[in-house]
C-alpha cells in the first residue's frame, strides 16, 4: 500500500507547494498581521477536531454497549491520534486539546476569539452545524472552508474523509513561516510564546508521528480498490485547494484592509 499513498502523495504535491509558497506567509509581518492569521487559522484547527472525530465515531465503537468495530489495526490508529490531538500537554504540563491550546495562544497574542467560543458555546446549546455558520458573521474565505469540511462529513465516505485528514492538514506550514513566528516571538515574549510552542508541538506530532499513522489508516480504509483511491485523490485535492481560498482571504485581508 505505500506505493499507492505515494503516488497519492506525488500527485498532491504542486497544490502543497502552492500552499507552502503562498504569499500570505511573507505578508505577516506583524504581531498585528499575526492577529489577523490566528483568526482564520483556527478555523482549520477546529474542523480538524471534527474530521478526527468523524473518524472515530465510524472507525470505533462509541456506544454503549461495546462492541467490536471494523479492523483493530485502524482501531489503534485512530485512537492514538485522538488521544494526542484532544489530550496534548501544555508548556506547563497540563492535559488540553490542541484547540483549546490555540484558543489560549490567540487570548494571550491579543487576537479575537469571540467568533470561534460563540460557534462552541451555540453548538454545546445543541444548534446544528448549518444553523450556528447561518447566525455568525463569519468572513466568507472562513465559511466556505468550514462548509467544505462538513459537505464532507456529511457524506460519510470514510475513505475520503480519512484522505482529508492525512493530506491536507497542519504540515502545511512551511519553516520559514515558524521561523518569523520565533523572531516574533522574540520582540513580543509575552504574547507569542503560546502560539509558538503551538505550531512546534503541533506540527513535531502532526508532522511525523500521526502523519505515518494517517497514512496507514488511508491505506487500509481504500485498500486494493482503485476507485476508492481516485476518490481519496480528489477529495484530498478538493481540500487543500480550500485550504488555499482560505489563506487567498487571509492574505487579502493582511495586503489589502481597506478593500476587504
Amino acid at each position: 500500500m505505500s506505493q499507492r499513498v505515494n503516488s497519492l502523495s506525488k500527485q498532491l504535491e504542486p497544490l502543497r507547494q502552492q500552499l507552502t509558497n503562498h504569499p500570505l506567509y511573507a505578508s505577516v509581518q506583524s504581531t498585528d498581521d499575526l492577529r489577523l492569521f490566528m483568526q482564520s487559522h483556527v478555523w482549520a484547527v477546529w474542523d480538524f477536531m471534527s474530521l478526527l472525530k468523524a473518524l472515530q465515531r465510524n472507525l470505533t465503537c462509541v456506544d454503549v454497549p461495546w462492541v467490536p468495530v471494523g479492523n483493530a489495526e485502524t482501531r489503534y490508529l485512530i485512537n492514538e491520534i485522538v488521544v494526542g490531538e484532544e489530550s496534548d500537554v501544555d508548556p506547563d504540563g497540563n492535559r488540553v486539546s490542541h484547540f483549546e491550546l490555540y484558543l489560549q495562544a490567540m487570548k494571550q497574542a491579543g487576537a479575537d476569539t469571540h467568533l470561534s467560543e460563540a460557534l462552541v458555546s451555540e453548538l454545546k446549546n445543541g444548534r446544528s452545524i448549518d444553523e450556528t455558520l447561518a447566525t455568525l458573521h463569519l468572513p466568507e474565505g472562513s465559511r466556505q472552508f468550514i462548509g467544505f469540511t462538513f459537505d464532507l462529513i456529511k457524506k460519510g465516505r470514510l475513505h475520503e474523509i480519512a484522505a482529508v485528514f492525512t493530506f491536507g492538514r497542519e504540515d502545511l506550514i512551511p519553516d520559514m513561516f515558524i521561523a518569523l513566528v520565533r523572531q516574533l516571538r522574540d520582540q513580543s515574549p509575552q504574547q507569542l510564546s503560546l502560539f509558538t510552542y503551538y505550531l512546534e508541538r503541533h506540527i513535531e506530532v502532526d508532522g511525523d508521528h500521526h502523519s505515518h499513522l494517517a497514512k496507514a489508516m488511508t491505506a487500509e480504509l481504500c485498500g486494493s480498490d482503485p476507485q476508492r483511491w481516485h476518490e481519496a485523490t480528489l477529495a484530498a485535492e478538493a481540500a487543500l485547494q480550500a485550504r488555499i481560498a482560505l489563506w487567498d482571504s487571509v492574505y487579502a485581508q493582511i495586503s489589502h484592509p481597506e478593500t476587504v
